[in-house]
């Protein structure tokens, strides 16, 4: 073949595989990829605790304006309770990942975003979608951590401190010398009420609380009240006009005895329905372990405070029975009782009943 033969064929080729084509194919090749898959807590139904599920779900990518969050830790707020049992006024079809407010790191940025940049630690409120492995949330609902601050602290600060300071000054209005009633005190959103009343003088604030509460958070109100008893004719005897506003997130039979308590021009803030949440029957992604337990205990009103979902930590286990006789069992060659295992140790058979305690749990 001579030269000007083959220099023909290698027109041919070039003109029939153009460099165009050659990225298109490549540009095929890539979305042929499968997506990053990540681990996120479901609501698969509204409904009970089964309705909550840990699914595999495609890592969202990050649009303009929008800020990726690798999660550390995650907020559990009355509101995910009530919108998992369907609650609320337009909730979203189901299946949808739960959790309103996580913190994390910045894993990359939208166009447009200058305020922050990957790496930087970061807490969020997300309308959905925080209790995942990553969340894709606008810039405009990313804050940036204080140095020093833990990601949990983080967590724990968002949606209570914005709910109690809108209670608090900008609906509330509260002032000088006035008293304020607030209902579930031992709440994060009570707890976070007390700390900012506390920054306006001469305010006597009173709490109803569940009586076991009473002594981890007694510090923080002026009178704490049992909420199972008749704490009506209690505050009527603390103070017999009345009180200037009432914080309500129970309604039911409450709103009625926090409206009648009120003084005249007094204010009743209604900012929950927790009565209205019906009962249940008897980590972070451990379903059976931590997320239900969690809903539980925050419906139940036995929490303290925030709870945290950190799915840094791990599920305690539970502590093995000694049946009667097992000192007896026959010992193997290396002194270990039959069917034991070594220390932290688990068989087959028990980690098949006791399901996946790889993942992390709650935190409070």
């Amino acid at each position: 073949m001579s030269e000007v033969e083959a220099a023909g064929d290698n027109v041919n080729n070039e003109e029939s595989n153009p460099p165009e084509n050659k990225t298109e194919n490549k540009n095929e090749e890539e979305q042929l990829e499968p997506p990053k898959e990540m681990k996120a807590v479901v609501l698969a139904g509204f409904g009970g605790l089964k309705s909550v599920k840990v699914m595999k779900k495609s890592q969202p990518s990050v649009g303009e304006g929008e800020i990726l969050i690798r999660v550390k830790a995650c907020g559990l707020n009355f509101l995910d309770v009530m919108v998992r049992q369907g609650v609320i006024d337009s909730p979203p079809k189901t299946p949808f990942i739960l959790g309103f407010e996580c913190a994390g790191e910045v894993e990359s940025v939208g166009e447009g975003v200058t305020d922050v940049k990957v790496g930087d630690r970061v807490a969020a409120l997300t309308e959905y979608k925080a209790w995942a492995e990553f969340v894709s949330v606008p810039a405009k609902y990313v804050y940036t951590l204080p140095q020093g601050m833990e990601f949990q602290n983080a967590a724990s600060l968002l949606m209570n401190y914005v709910v109690a300071y809108i209670l608090v000054f900008d609906i509330g209005n509260i002032r000088s010398g006035q008293s304020v009633l607030v209902h579930s005190a031992g709440g994060g959103v009570g707890q976070a009420v007390s700390q900012l009343c506390k920054t306006v003088s001469d305010v006597t604030l009173i709490g109803t609380a569940s009586k076991h509460k009473h002594e981890s958070i007694k510090d923080s109100f002026t009178h704490l009240l049992d909420h199972g008893v008749d704490y009506v004719q209690e505050i009527k005897k603390l103070s017999p006009e009345g009180v200037d506003i009432v914080l309500d997130c129970l309604y039911g039979d409450d709103a009625n005895k926090g409206y009648n308590l009120l003084k005249p021009l007094g204010r009743y803030i209604l900012y929950g329905s927790a009565n209205i949440v019906t009962g249940e029957t008897k980590s972070f992604f451990s379903l059976a372990k931590s997320v239900p337990e969690a809903m539980q205990k925050l419906h139940d009103r036995k929490n303290v405070g925030k709870i945290i979902l950190d799915p840094s930590m791990e599920p305690k286990p539970k502590p093995k029975l000694q049946t009667k006789g097992s000192k007896d069992k026959e010992k193997d060659k290396d002194g270990k009782v039959a069917g034991e295992t070594a220390a932290g140790e688990s068989t087959d058979a028990e980690k098949e009943k006791e399901g996946d305690s790889s993942a992390p749990s709650s935190a409070n």
